[in-house]
């Protein structure tokens, strides 16, 4: 199969999966980052760049980073409310996305965990979008379920490779 095809559909079964999980149980189970996340895991399938402590550990540097400037600066607000040019909630928000951001890239590069989608996490919730702890947990735990089925996708290939070759020989 060509890979732009194959990595097409590995990126889209991957968000599928979390896809169906957030219609299933009405949680907040898809959320920006995902879909960068999907396409890393598809086009460098067993790199060093999809290893699921990279994934998931930047991930939830991502939330803590996210929780503990948003909580520091700018609890209560979120970007969604805030419309006014200049206003001091607007500056709250603004410094805990900053300081989400640094703490998150500090975070990732300090334990090897680089995953730059990362960064779009530690701003869904510094900016107040999922910033309880729970919809920090529930990011945690999606990102897992994101993995897990990357892992077994390509279990799966690797199986339907090894049938296809005994048919050839």
């Amino acid at each position: 199969m060509d890979d732009r095809v194959g990595t097409t559909l590995h990126t889209g079964l991957l968000i599928s999966t979390t896809a169906a999980m957030a219609w299933l149980s009405g949680l907040p189970l898809l959320f920006p980052s995902l879909g960068p996340s999907a396409f890393v895991l598809a086009l460098f399938q067993d790199s060093d760049a999809t290893a699921p402590r990279r994934v998931i550990g930047g991930h939830a540097i991502g939330v803590a980073a996210g929780l503990f400037a948003y909580h520091l600066f700018g609890a209560s607000v979120t970007m969604t409310t805030v419309a006014d040019p200049g206003t001091f909630e607007g500056l709250r928000l603004a410094a805990s996305s900053v300081l989400a951001t640094m703490l998150t890239v500090a975070g990732m590069l300090f334990t090897d965990t680089r995953h730059p989608p990362a960064c779009a996490t530690t701003l869904i919730v510094s900016l107040g979008l999922l910033s309880t702890l729970l919809e920090g947990a529930l990011i945690v735990v999606t990102v897992v379920v994101l993995v897990a089925a990357h892992q077994l996708l390509l279990a799966t290939e690797r199986v339907g490779a090894r049938y296809e070759e005994q048919f050839r020989s």
